[in-house]
């Protein structure tokens, strides 16, 4: 890697040695600054490598800590119980930072919550330079020193302090990776707090080599391919605009380790134009699973989604596989590993008195019950005490749970989670929360994908640029056709046209017969995005009138489901 400092005099900068850093962390009661509050604040003061001081407290956040979260940071209600609120912390810890510039391991989030505490109580929002050390390690380290950037990783290699998700621990681990960080940075010429920002943006001699590959690309939407000297693909993106998205891998806001290698090796640009912006978004996906490039790292790999099987037999049980088959068994998922999987089983053997042997068990079967028949959990029907009517009954169960209503799983896991409580077994309650929201949720999207892949067509529009429609044709939950009707024109024509000249689709088996669930996801955003209206449906859309998605935003309130992959691959999660 090669940078070059350019400076006079007068541009020397304030060296490094001589800035007073205040390393700081928080810890909090989710992932929202808007919605979540501050439990702990850690701080570390720096200069010249010398601990000048340090800063740590709980923080009172006003309403209970979820339980997933104690687990986390082993903060707990009781210990916050007695600890001031932020706003008798958050002037103290802007008074022991004034005059400094901030340090943060993914400083946009722990800024974020401190900005919201701000403009909460009456406090201008902070106005200090600050250096995040995952950008900065992004900039230094080769994907061989570290494989990513948390904190976790990085703590290891530079620091003898553990992180384990407590502010001040985390902050003065930080204090290690930063110095290590701006020790290699020196040996790149950056001395200064200036030359270090400048350094942070500065982007690398192969993507200025390289900006005339976006030169050839257009504007509007579509997808974009990064190819090697093969014609191999690198990487598959998608843009509303073309041309600017491009250009951007070029610059230095790209900063993301494993792109800027990707830029080294690349030697063209294959735009692929689309009619509109879900075309576009459809179109990506199915290009990243077709030929996984490797520098993607979202949707390569949409055949290793699992399902959770009530198998078809004649004493049913729950069963993990890859496939839908065209059986009369029932399906619950997809999902995206198999220990959700095996969390949703879980909570449906909660529920429902399955048997959990892998032997086949026909009418005729006699051996010795296993340990949960002693348990009520299993009604035998391998020693013969249950015929296949009576286990009938409970495969009945199950299969509606998996398909219909939840409810009997929802409050059979409720139920053990408060028994649970109760006796403080808070660990296991939590194991429980856990299991009970891989079904819920599960459950909640598979009922929201077979509403939409069981139409055989549907035609839906909303406004385009300039006055047109922008109108799409779905066939079992696939998008089968793209086009912009122009301001002005009849409808009905461009409709019959576009429906003709549509893909034609035959559906397979299970809830996603047509497509990728992630492709049917992509759909139902759309749908349900405002402006959208419906122009042709065959058959009814509709979601069971007991299903899960009442209970999921139940659960998403007290239990917020992780980030999905953000659009910007890369970015660390704490």
């Amino acid at each position: 890697m090669d940078y070059v400092v350019q400076g006079t005099l007068d541009e020397l900068g304030t060296p490094l040695s001589q800035i007073t850093f205040v390393v700081f962390d928080l810890e909090t009661t989710g992932v929202s600054a808007g919605e979540h509050a501050i439990t702990e604040i850690g701080a570390v003061k720096v200069r010249g490598g010398e601990v000048l001081g340090e800063f740590g407290t709980l923080v009172d956040p006003g309403s209970p800590i979820p339980p997933f979260i104690s687990v986390l940071t082993g903060i707990t209600d009781t210990m916050v119980v007695a600890a001031p609120k932020i706003e008798s912390v958050l002037p103290s810890f802007l008074e022991f930072a004034e005059g400094t510039t901030l340090v943060a391991h993914n400083a946009g989030f722990d800024l974020g919550f401190i900005k919201a505490a701000c403009a909460a109580h009456g406090y201008p929002p902070p106005a200090h330079p600050v250096v995040d050390t995952v950008v900065l390690a992004r900039k230094l380290l080769t994907r061989d020193e570290a494989p990513n950037c948390k904190l976790s990783t990085l703590a290891r290699i530079f620091s003898k302090t553990e992180p384990r998700h407590r502010a001040l621990a985390d902050a003065q681990a930080t204090v290690d990776v930063l110095h290590a960080l701006l020790e290699r940075a020196g040996s790149f010429g950056v001395h200064t707090l200036e030359e270090l920002r400048g350094f942070v943006r500065a982007p690398t001699p192969e993507q200025r080599r390289k900006r005339h590959l976006a030169d050839g690309v257009p504007t509007g939407p579509g997808v974009y391919v990064f190819e090697d000297e093969r014609g191999d693909p690198l990487y598959v993106g998608k843009s509303t605009n073309l041309r600017n998205r491009v250009r951007s891998y070029f610059t230095a806001g790209e900063t993301r380790p494993r792109i800027r290698e990707m830029i080294g090796i690349v030697e063209r640009v294959r735009p692929i134009a689309c009619a509109t912006a879900l075309e576009a978004e459809v179109r990506e996906l199915r290009l990243i699973g077709s030929a996984k490039p490797r520098y993607n790292r979202r949707s390569r790999f949409p055949e290793k989604m699992v399902w959770l099987k009530l198998t078809d037999e004649p004493f049913p049980r729950l069963s993990i596989v890859r496939e839908v088959k065209d059986d009369d068994a029932g399906y619950l998922g997809p999902f995206t590993s198999t220990r959700a999987a095996e969390d949703a089983r879980t909570a449906l053997h909660e529920a429902v008195p399955l048997r959990q042997c892998t032997e086949k068990i026909t009418s005729r079967t006699r051996r010795s019950a296993c340990a949960l028949a002693g348990l009520g959990r299993c009604g035998a029907p391998c020693e013969g005490r249950q015929s296949a009517e009576e286990y009938g009954l409970h495969t009945a169960a199950a299969r509606r749970a998996m398909e219909l209503d939840v409810t009997p799983v929802f409050s059979a896991v409720q139920a053990r989670m408060e028994r649970l409580a109760l006796e403080q077994r808070y660990e296991e309650a939590a194991a429980d929360r856990d299991r009970l929201a891989s079904y819920v949720r599960a459950s909640a999207r598979m009922q929201r994908l077979s509403a939409l892949t069981s139409i055989p067509q549907m035609v839906a529009a909303s406004p385009a640029a300039g006055g047109g429609w922008q109108i799409h044709v779905i066939r079992y939950g696939r998008l089968a056709s793209a086009g912009v009707m122009p301001r002005g024109a009849h409808p009905t024509p461009f409709v019959d046209a576009l429906v003709a000249t549509a893909e034609t689709v035959v559906p397979g088996p299970g809830p996603v017969p047509a497509a990728s669930a992630e492709e049917t996801e992509c759909i139902l955003r759309w749908l349900e995005s405002p402006g959208v209206r419906l122009v042709q449906v065959e058959g009814t859309w509709s979601l069971p009138a007991g299903g899960a998605g009442r209970l999921r935003a139940r659960l998403d309130r007290a239990h917020p489901a992780p980030e999905p992959h953000r659009r910007r691959e890369g970015r660390p999660m704490r």
